[in-house]
């Protein structure tokens, strides 16, 4: 298993697992990165820090403090 932030453009990988708790943990389940779900890393942004992903037909931004959290599989 590799971590999100890891994953390069035009990829697509599955979610494994979450290193999150409390709030940030209930954010990703509401915007849908639960087991099993699938994730294209869409781009880079120009410092590495945020990253556009498609996360079930939505196009979601996430910091690398945030993805690096997201436990995920090649698929």
């Amino acid at each position: 298993m590799e971590k999100l932030t890891d994953i390069q453009v035009k990829k697509t990988v599955q979610v494994e697992g979450l290193l999150s708790d409390g709030n940030l943990r209930e954010r990703m389940l509401a915007l849908g990165l639960t087991q099993g779900a699938l994730i294209d890393v869409v781009r880079k942004g120009p410092k590495k820090n945020l990253t556009v992903y498609n996360i079930r037909g939505s196009k979601i931004a996430l910091r690398s403090e945030e993805s690096n959290l997201i436990l995920v599989s090649y698929i």
